[in-house]
């Protein structure tokens, strides 16, 4: 059974100074233990560690080079949200423009569209309570139902689908069956070819946009899952083969924004995401490029130019 007491704030401290971690500034570190959790920080200062059973730390282990970790993961999460936000809200408008022309405003509720009928009943229930939610809250979700009082149906898709998260649009795009034409011509114009590969781009991000979204640690973690990557991208891509990630690196965080570049260049061309994401790197020199998968030069493909 589960025996562990929780130890003071001091405690704390002294605990990690026993086991080697150099805390020059126990006043600071005091404050930064009082508003980031103990559990928390040693995510960061797990691989200081040089035995991980007994947790005692590498020679020249430093409280401020954790904090310094935590910082740029931090600063890595903001950067990431902001360029997700993006490509989140253009999926949206391609989605809601295409199919609205090509089926009707209310498309997302035909169950004739979709290729996975169980996973499209439960992505309406998740879109009936994210509508739901906002019928109180959202202004235009309020007015809609106060002056169509008598229509039972969703609200069309151009406000209904303003309300749905990422996860559940990405799922939407996913499922659509090959027949709709839409689901190419979405891809078309985000670079990605065909239905093929989108799908799997989309449900990474999806992904990523939650861990920034919960706060959650992106740096030196292992993500799940897999994307396809076209074997002849028509965008600017990476043209070095060595510096192309590989199957067995899809679970670092450099694919999954090389992809995030990749749509954002469709959308924003002149976006400044190699820029202020080079930055951070100098910011932080202490951070180990390789604990996010980055390829040597990676700032001087075509595809981060």
């Amino acid at each position: 059974m589960f025996s562990k007491k929780p130890i003071t704030i001091q405690q704390q401290i002294a605990q990690l100074q026993k086991r080697g971690l150099q805390i020059s500034n126990v006043p600071l570190a005091e404050k930064y233990l009082a508003n980031i959790s103990y559990y928390r920080l040693g995510e960061y200062w797990y691989v200081m560690q040089e035995d991980k059973e007994n947790h005692t730390f590498k020679p020249n282990s430093r409280f401020k080079d954790v904090i310094a970790l935590y910082n740029f993961d931090a600063e890595l999460r903001l950067l990431l949200f902001d360029v997700i936000e993006k490509i989140e809200i253009s999926l949206r408008t391609k989605l809601i423009y295409n199919l609205s022309h090509e089926i009707d405003p209310w498309w997302f509720c035909n169950s004739e569209i979709f290729i996975d009928r169980l996973q499209f009943t439960r992505t309406l229930a998740k879109i009936e309570e994210e509508i739901t939610r906002a019928r109180s809250k959202d202004i235009t979700i309020k007015n809609h139902f106060k002056k169509h009082k008598d229509d039972l149906r969703f609200p069309p898709s151009w406000k209904c689908l303003e309300q749905v998260s990422f996860g559940n649009l990405s799922k939407l795009y996913g499922n659509l069956t090959h027949k709709v034409n839409s689901k190419d011509s979405i891809a078309q114009e985000f670079g990605a070819v065909n239905h093929t590969y989108l799908p799997s781009w989309l449900q990474s991000i999806a992904q990523i946009r939650n861990f920034c979204a919960h706060h959650s640690r992106l740096w030196n973690r292992n993500l799940p899952g897999t994307v396809k990557l076209l074997p002849k991208p028509p965008n600017p891509w990476i043209t070095d083969i060595d510096n192309v990630p590989k199957q067995h690196e899809f679970s670092k965080l450099y694919v999954h924004m090389c992809l995030m570049k990749y749509l954002l260049n469709t959308i924003q061309p002149n976006n400044q995401f190699t820029t202020r994401l080079n930055d951070l790197f100098i910011k932080y020199p202490n951070v180990d490029p390789n604990a996010l998968g980055m390829k040597l030069n990676w700032q001087k493909e075509p595809l981060w130019q």
